[in-house]
């Protein structure tokens, strides 16, 4: 009868006793979390119940497998088994109590700071810190799961040995690796594109979705995903139309005809604008930029608080101003002169013409004919 109830009081206490403790503090940190609204910290820190509850259940049963005295013949291996366990929740708990520290910081400087530029830069460099972090656990984590085997500990000593070697080796086998893992901490804390940020990359516009250490996302305007390495950016010049100020002027161009009404047009553009709610008020104009023997360039710009509402700006006022000039002012399109040039004033078409001929009329006089004195 002891050997029955000895296993099920150590094996169902520990379970017992995790549930418990994991529902008190479960209750604790719902308690706390309603009554601090200000911060998530205490409620990001609820997701780290589970590997909570498996670091306290792993941690009593390997302390009092011994006194349960069940399988004794794979103590050993069973003993190994909840030491790996122990460690590999312990890193998850780890991880994800980090994850909520990480958060709780980013979301109280977003709440504190109103500047879109620097929220996208602290958070492109706390989501990095974040990979960092889980990287870093994950390693020890199973370093230290690869200590408990007598067999790696032995081997501990010639791995150490050759670790210059096989530094070179990796080095130069991982280059592209490594690159791209230090361009991805450059990115991070050089500030040179961050999440959120509206980009142009090999003739592609987009927002940047997610960056990691070894690559970096574009979200294009038709919903499609472009990845690349993040040495791109470090290595070859790119677009970033949210570094600094995230406003912006838009420019449309406009090939008319040169009879076109500038003045009018410019003031088309200006209530365009004004009935537009994406322009922001701050800046608009119209002017003659360049002309061809057929057409002359108008160029009109307007300007918006970002990158979308400039995008929204520029096809409006494209649109609005053609459908204008269209039923408004059809000469002002522009058509192709197969038409002679105009005479200059005071000549015909064929002015030179007649000039030459009425030049020979008057240098050649007929013989006079008459009865003369005799």
């Amino acid at each position: 009868m002891e050997n029955v109830l000895r296993p099920v009081i150590v094996v169902g206490g520990s379970v017992m006793l995790t549930l418990l403790v994991g529902w008190a503090v479960d209750r604790l940190l719902r308690r706390v979390d309603g009554r601090h609204h200000e911060t998530p910290l205490w409620g990001l820190l609820r997701r780290g119940r589970v590997p909570f509850q498996l670091v306290l259940c792993t941690a009593m049963l390997r302390g009092s497998y011994a006194q349960a005295k069940l399988l004794e013949e794979h103590s050993i291996g069973i003993g190994r088994i909840l030491t790996l366990t122990l460690i590999g929740s312990t890193a998850w708990l780890v991880v994800r109590i980090a994850a909520a520290v990480v958060e709780t910081s980013y979301t109280r400087y977003a709440t504190a700071h109103r500047d879109p530029a620097r929220v996208r830069r602290v958070r492109t460099q706390v989501s990095l810190i974040q990979r960092v972090v889980s990287a870093i656990v994950g390693v020890v984590a199973v370093a230290a799961m690869l200590l408990t085997f007598p067999a790696m500990r032995a081997a501990g000593a010639s791995l150490l040995a050759s670790a210059g070697v096989l530094g070179i080796v990796a080095g130069v086998a991982a280059q592209s690796t490594l690159s791209n893992l230090f361009a991805g901490l450059q990115i991070a804390f050089g500030d040179m594109v961050r999440l959120g940020d509206t980009v142009v990359v090999d003739g592609e516009w987009g927002t940047v979705d997610e960056i990691t250490l070894t690559f970096l996302t574009v979200r294009t305007w038709d919903e499609r995903r472009i990845t690349m390495p993040v040495s791109y950016f470090t290595s070859k010049p790119f677009e970033n139309w949210s570094r600094g100020s995230a406003q912006m002027t838009g420019i449309v161009f406009f090939h008319v005809d040169h009879s076109a009404p500038v003045e009018a047009m410019r003031e088309k553009l200006r209530d365009i604008l004004r009935e537009c709610p994406a322009w922001d008020g701050r800046d608009y104009g119209l002017a003659v930029t360049d002309s061809t023997p057929n057409t002359m360039q108008v160029r009109a710009l307007g300007t918006a608080k970002d990158a979308d509402d400039i995008w929204t700006v520029r096809v409006t006022v494209r649109e609005r101003m053609m459908r204008w000039l269209t039923e408004d002012h059809p000469y002002a399109l522009p058509r192709v002169n197969t038409a002679g040039a105009a005479p200059p004033p005071g000549r015909t078409l064929q002015g030179p013409r007649r000039d030459q001929d009425s030049a020979a009329t008057h240098s050649f006089e007929p013989p006079r004919t008459g009865t003369g004195r005799g």
